[in-house]
């Protein structure tokens, strides 16, 4: 999503310089959740690029690296002199202060977690709160003087400038994180620097949004046909609703069987999308083409690449028959819509400095000889986000509340190698706990409970006085606002029983059912 011509639509733009963070999208969110729209960009973009965005704000990243290492990531010349409002952030600060001739230094005293924040003077971003306050801090280098001309309005025991501003040059810094739900004040203190120090308007909205991606698709897609790979959840299905307004009848959506789906997932599907929208949808039954390139394949990136390959080749196929369906003369197909989101991008290593924690088969899945060009009008995104603009394009909420389901579907929820058998066994397994979770009206109240069978683990039973050799069962639910992060879901006793009754009562490979109890981080949500 670019913001390009942003204040000629009506809205501002804040550039989050990213520093090489895993949560600079966090930081986008929560000023997008103030209605500002907020754009990511690397550290090393050329200050006239930035300005050429015209943004009304720019927020400097954390961080891992520390700025007087030899190869810590400088700010682009010229950025702090733009006269921009511009508000460091941890790594974000300290680049700040050592650029323009404070200091920075080990103090001996790292703080990580909750700190407590002493406010010396409320200047503009601590204005109206309170004078002692909870922030979240992750840092063992510390800012121990301002620069000239910042007036130090906070500190903690080991941040002696924990909080700075020098508002006659729109310079602002915190060495916390505003933008963790941990630090108590963090959003205020964000509102703050975007209402009063850089003046943004709180006017971005899904309509926005909305507009501006279904002209950018008409414009780049022209009269060419369009397909889009419709997996039934609400990424894709938002996705392909909002092309699908943007060039109507040139748009064909492919759903693949692949075998690799929730019972009773393709009927679904195929009822709820085409009811909704009256979309031209093209069905491909691939069962047996994914089961065989998946034959004797354990390793968890081996599986998704192989899963993301395979999606390709058969969206390959799906386009040759669509144009000889077409009239003679008909567009060809050159675009893929894909319901890629923010987080899959930074998960596979597409965030500037980001960690390749695990490739995502719509973004580092991908083969080299794509055919197609990529249409992802979602990829700057956030989940609720997504969500909301579902509800603006009239989606029924049967599918713009969907919980999130994995494009590799249950090929990475079974620990080992993919077979027929062990499909089955899972599928019963995970209808079983989402009957049992939307029966106990807890479908909201979860970002989603992954239901994972380990293919390769036996442990021993007991079941009709007989011994049993079965495998275990996982439940993973969690809770989440953008998959970034994740604290697991704690469900009442009495609904993880009757799920752990009725799978192993109902589905007789399994003799065991385990409940993962732990976070994001470490732990990402799914187990591949």
């Amino acid at each position: 999503m670019a913001a390009a011509g942003a204040s000629d639509a009506g809205f501002d733009t804040v550039l989050v310089v990213d520093f090489g963070a895993q949560y600079a999208q966090l930081i986008a969110r929560r000023v997008r959740e103030c209605h500002v729209y907020s754009e990511i960009v690397p550290h090393t973009m050329p200050v006239g690029e930035m300005l050429a965005k015209r943004p009304k704000a720019i927020i400097l990243s954390g961080g891992p690296a520390s700025v007087y290492a030899e190869n810590a990531p400088p700010v682009s010349e010229g950025l702090l002199l733009t006269g921009v409002p511009t508000f460091g952030i941890c790594y974000g600060h300290q680049v700040m202060v050592r650029e323009l001739g404070g200091t920075v230094a080990q103090t001996g005293m790292s703080e990580f977690g909750r700190t407590m924040l002493s406010v010396a003077e409320e200047g503009t971003l601590l204005a109206g709160l309170p004078a002692e306050q909870t922030v979240w801090m992750s840092h063992g280098d510390a800012a121990t003087a301002a620069p000239e001309g910042f007036t130090v309005t906070a500190s903690t025991l080991g941040a002696p400038v924990a909080a700075m501003e020098d508002p006659a040059r729109g310079l602002y810094g915190v060495q916390f994180h505003p933008e963790v739900l941990h630090t108590e004040h963090g959003q205020a203190v964000l509102r703050h620097f975007l209402y009063e120090a850089a003046g943004c308007r709180p006017n971005w909205t899904m309509l926005n949004i909305v507009e501006e991606q279904v002209a950018q698709v008409r414009e780049r897609v022209g009269s060419a046909r369009v397909i889009c790979a419709l997996s039934g959840g609400v990424d894709s299905a938002v996705a392909a609703a909002l092309v699908q307004r943007a060039v109507g009848e040139q748009l064909t959506c492919v759903f693949v069987d692949h075998g690799l789906l929730r019972k009773g997932e393709a009927e679904q599907v195929q009822k709820d999308f085409v009811a909704a929208t009256g979309v031209d949808l093209k069905v491909v039954d691939a069962e047996r083409r994914f089961l065989d390139a998946l034959a004797g394949v354990s390793d968890p990136e081996e599986k998704r690449k192989i899963i993301g390959r395979e999606f390709i080749r058969v969206f390959e196929q799906a386009a040759r028959e669509v144009v000889e369906a077409a009239d003679a003369g008909g567009e060809p197909v050159e675009f893929l819509v894909q319901g890629t989101l923010y987080p899959d991008v930074v998960e596979s290593g597409g965030g500037s400095g980001t960690a390749n924690i695990k490739s995502h088969h719509n973004v580092g899945g991908l083969p080299d000889d794509l055919e197609f060009q990529l249409v992802e009008p979602l990829r700057a995104l956030f989940k609720d986000e997504v969500r909301r603009v579902g509800e603006e394009l009239g989606l029924p909420p049967e599918i713009v509340w969907r919980q999130p389901f994995p494009g590799p579907g249950l090929g990475i929820r079974i620990i080992g190698e993919v077979t027929a058998e062990r499909l089955e066994i899972l599928r019963e397994a995970d209808a079983i706990a989402r009957a049992e979770l939307t029966r106990a009206g807890l479908d909201r109240d979860i970002w989603q409970c992954p239901v994972v069978l380990l293919a390769d683990v036996r442990s021993v039973g007991v079941q009709g006085d007989g011994r049993t050799y079965g495998h275990p069962i996982v439940l993973r639910p969690v809770s989440s606002e953008d998959a970034m992060t994740a604290d697991w879901s704690r469900l009442p006793y009495d609904v993880l029983a009757t799920i752990s009754n009725r799978i192993t009562n109902e589905v007789r490979a399994v003799n065991r059912v385990v409940l993962d109890v732990t976070s994001k981080p470490p732990g990402t949500i799914e187990w591949e």
